[in-house]
């Protein structure tokens, strides 16, 4: 990004009313390997790329267990996002050791805003580069929050971070009026297609993503490599058996559409022709 005279420090306001550190950090976050989320009214998933800096080195943790009720997907700077998330873990076990409950999610997505928000008025400080996905079930039902470095959070039925998410927005924009009716296993299916949206190309594997989910009476994990891969085979033979339909269908129109044409031909020819 263009660097000017107004970004060196964080409190520092531009003439047109912006502050370019907290930009820089929202550009983090743009930066970053893709989260994704989606909620019905029962369930919430979260997926995310696992990117690995060389073919030597394993990926680095995406997805962070909360508590039982709470997971969290981030996208950008991810030491930024180990820290945030031991403060929600923190705070999640406070507030059920004070008052036998478990923490709202809304409550501790204010609670992390006001975190982030410090971090963009104090000199001494900077913005969290890291956005979260806050996924969770409470007595409301399921929760989607998207947590950005200014300090704003958002509710979403379905939403996508980090890098080439557009494409998984895209998608997710399609489809989003099914989300509150969909099942469990629909939503996955979902979260696993808008993944492989932002591959661009890229075979989409179990090795490269992490599907974690949380429901009203199921507790927030992680699915294991063998269960992703499983449903990944199973979303790719319907993808290939649909296509296998179609190329046939067309193939059969085709010849049908040939064979008037042939005899329509024939009728009009010389009988050199023939």
């Amino acid at each position: 990004m263009f660097r000017n005279q107004y970004d060196t420090d964080v409190t520092t306001w531009s003439p047109a009313g912006r502050l370019f550190q907290v930009e820089y950090a929202m550009e983090a976050v743009k930066q970053g390997s893709a989260a994704i989320g989606l909620r019905s009214k029962t369930h919430v998933v979260l997926a995310c790329v696992n990117k690995a800096n060389s073919e030597l080195s394993s990926h680095q943790k995406k997805i962070f267990k909360v508590d039982d009720h709470i997971g969290v997907a981030i996208a950008g700077l991810t030491a930024d996002g180990r820290v945030l998330s031991r403060y929600m873990r923190t705070e999640c076990i406070n507030y059920s050791f004070n008052y036998e409950s478990p923490l709202p999610v809304g409550r501790l997505v204010v609670q992390l805003a006001d975190k982030a928000q410090v971090c963009t008025q104090r000199s001494w400080k900077r913005p969290y580069g890291v956005g979260l996905l806050v996924g969770g079930t409470d007595e409301s039902g399921a929760h989607l929050y998207y947590n950005c470095p200014s300090g704003n959070y958002f509710e979403y039925q379905a939403f996508a971070i980090g890098s080439r998410s557009q494409a998984a927005k895209t998608y997710l924009e399609r489809r989003f009026e099914n989300f509150m009716d969909s099942s469990r296993d629909d939503l996955i299916k979902d979260a696993l297609i808008a993944v492989r949206e932002t591959l661009q190309g890229e075979t989409l594997k179990s090795s490269i993503c992490t599907v974690a989910v949380v429901g009203v009476d199921e507790a927030f994990h992680i699915l294991d490599q063998e269960t992703v891969q499983q449903l990944i085979n199973a979303f790719e033979i319907g993808g290939e058996t649909e296509a296998g339909a179609a190329e046939e269908d067309t193939a059969a129109a085709e010849e049908g559409t040939a064979a008037e044409e042939g005899a329509a031909a024939d009728q009009d020819a010389a009988p050199m022709d023939i």
